[in-house]
């Protein structure tokens, strides 16, 4: 049985205790004698009739097996693979944008340097470095805003209707770099363009998990990571199309391309249905059902029931109520909320302190060992296939080795390849740095095998429901605030006019990469296999991360409080205590 049937099962037994409950059975014990009795029993009914089916609705889950839920879930799947799909146009941006200080790029792009570029006293045309970094960090801070955005949104409006508006808006903005003409219009592109894929980054990973069973979060959620990997095997595909091209067209129609998907995915998201946790936190239970409904496709002689299954999101919403109230930014950083927010920004900010940056550097190390702009370029696909090898085996090995062990050893073997690559600077030759090229393409399979794709199934489940859209906006912001300082500081690191450290670069990001495995050691705690309800139970009650795999939930303990969770069903536990009084009394009588 699991966790969160204990949960119910003891909150039943101690109102046994009082006298309200028998043998898991709701009775009352004291005749109704006057309205506010009668109230109080039809609260006591309520509460065992969602108790009883939100406990059907948890051990069905557990029972399902991966193929019963994939086709009980498939259209479910289908929904959340469209809305993933806005991260492989995030993913073709972001690489578009993250490939700009290399030479096969735009700014490499002759006719780009022309219309954005000034002349310079050797008769050439350059961008400057201000500019070139400036361009890069403006989507980023268009993305905080977003992200920000997103949470408000999301909380006001529902997952639904703000995908569509930032869709719509998204195909608006695109116009803006298109026809920019001067840099600083492209500039404010950037920073516009910023603004939806904040929300796309974040809407797409709430969703993914609020729309499955247990067995299908962690991997929807970590899809996201292959979507991100798609996007950027696209936009190098159309960049090393694009190479030989002397005119406007080659660096308009990449970005005219982006057009392609905020239509496609818009068409489908006017059909698409609300997430039936958002519903039900917001009390609309009917319709929560009948998203369910949506979601699902039941077999014949199947128990699956929907409306347990609401009942069951409505019975863990109330918990959360009962442990931690409020729903804001500052909520996130309250009472047993702050560890969560905690390890939810941390594990996303890892992403950008492992050394994930040197990924998009491997076309310039290709380079400087002597290869073209072309066979660098080829190469780099073939980085980006390994990625979404890497991404698709990780769906088998969280199904034995779970998040927590995945992501720590994950880091541990990143820290070892960046400490090879920073020897590798030592030897300062040719073969060395082609062995470079080669350690770069291990550290992007390990990567997304890793550190990559999980660390979008550990943000989405770390939060709780109520909570989740304003943990993963700051947990993604965190993400981006790193992003920023990488941008700036890793072509200093390699510009030969400046630090010129090279693949000695591999010790800078080495030393972080060990510090954020200890971290993960000792602070990051397993959720495979665990219900929203289950890992409230287990933060709530202050569990080791070392020990979250293991400890068996007591929701009676001292830390977890059943009165308020009952005042969170409209029961006063004073009159269940009063029932409790009157019933022994009657008993003791009749002895």
């Amino acid at each position: 049985m699991s966790s969160l049937n204990d949960t119910i099962g003891k909150s039943l037994e101690h109102l046994s205790a009082n006298g309200s409950v028998r043998n898991g059975t709701m009775s009352t014990t004291t005749k109704v004698r006057s309205s506010s009795g009668g109230r109080f029993k039809n609260q006591v009914e309520d509460f065992e009739s969602m108790t009883r089916e939100a406990r059907d609705a948890q051990t069905f889950d557990h029972n399902l097996t991966m193929g019963q839920a994939i086709r009980l879930y498939k259209k479910g799947i289908c929904w959340s693979l469209l809305l993933s799909m806005a991260i492989i146009m995030e993913g073709y941006g972001e690489s578009c944008r993250s490939h700009t200080a290399l030479l096969p790029s735009f700014f490499g792009f002759l006719p780009f340097v022309r219309k954005y570029g000034k002349l310079l006293p050797d008769g050439t045309y350059g961008i400057s470095a201000p500019w070139q970094s400036g361009l890069s960090i403006g989507a980023q801070v268009g993305s905080i805003a977003g992200v920000f955005l997103n949470g408000w949104l999301v909380d006001r409006f529902g997952y639904k209707k703000t995908m569509i508006g930032s869709l719509l808006v998204m195909i608006g903005v695109i116009f803006i770099p298109f026809f920019a003409p001067s840099i600083e219009v492209l500039f404010v592109g950037c920073l516009a363009q910023g603004v939806p894929w904040g929300v796309f980054s974040t809407l797409a990973c709430a969703f993914a998990s609020e729309v499955c069973c247990t067995k299908l979060r962690p991997i929807l959620t970590t899809w996201i990571n292959a979507c991100w990997v798609i996007g950027q095997l696209i936009a190098t595909g159309v960049l090393r199309g694009f190479l030989g091209r002397t005119d406007q067209w080659a660096y308009r129609v990449p970005y005219a391309l982006q057009w392609f998907w905020p239509v496609i995915i818009l068409t489908g998201c006017i059909f698409i249905p609300e997430s039936p946790w958002y519903l039900a936190r917001k009390g609309r239970d009917e319709e929560a059902v009948k998203s369910v409904r949506r979601l699902t496709t039941p077999e014949e002689g199947s128990e699956f029931s929907p409306e347990a299954s609401v009942k069951l999101m409505s019975y863990t919403n109330k918990l959360e109520e009962s442990i931690s109230a409020g729903i804001s930014y500052i909520d996130c950083f309250k009472g047993i909320d702050r560890r969560r927010t905690e390890i939810a920004c941390t594990v996303w900010s890892i992403q950008n302190l492992c050394g994930s940056s040197f990924m998009g550097y491997s076309a310039y190390f290709l380079q400087q060992a002597g290869f073209s702009a072309e066979d660098s370029f080829n190469l780099t696909l073939g980085q980006y296939a390994l990625g979404l090898v890497g991404t698709c085996s990780s769906w088998i090995l969280m199904s034995h080795a779970g998040r927590r062990n995945i992501y720590t050893y994950g880091l541990a073997a990143l820290c070892g390849i960046l400490f090879i690559i920073g020897f590798m600077g030592i030897a300062n030759s040719v073969s060395a740095v082609r062995a470079v090229g080669a350690m770069l393409l291990l550290y992007t399979f390990i990567y997304d095998l890793s550190v990559g794709p999980v660390c979008y199934s550990l943000v989405a489940e770390m939060s709780s429901t109520r909570l989740r859209a304003k943990t993963v906006v700051l947990a993604r912001n965190f993400y981006n605030l790193f992003g920023i300082v990488n941008y700036v500081i890793m072509p200093r690191f390699l510009n030969p006019e400046a630090l010129d450290w090279g693949p000695k670069t591999g010790f800078f990001y080495a030393g972080f990469c060990f510090l954020c495995t200890v971290y993960c050691y000792f602070r990051l705690p397993e959720p495979k296999g665990r219900s929203f309800g289950e890992l409230d139970v287990l933060f709530e009650q202050g569990v080791s991360a070392r020990k979250f795999s293991s400890t068996h939930v007591d929701p009676t303990s001292a830390s977890h409080s059943p009165s308020a969770l009952l005042e969170n069903f409209g029961i006063d536990p004073d009159k269940a205590k009063k029932g409790s009084t009157q019933h022994h009394e009657k008993a003791a009588s009749a002895v």
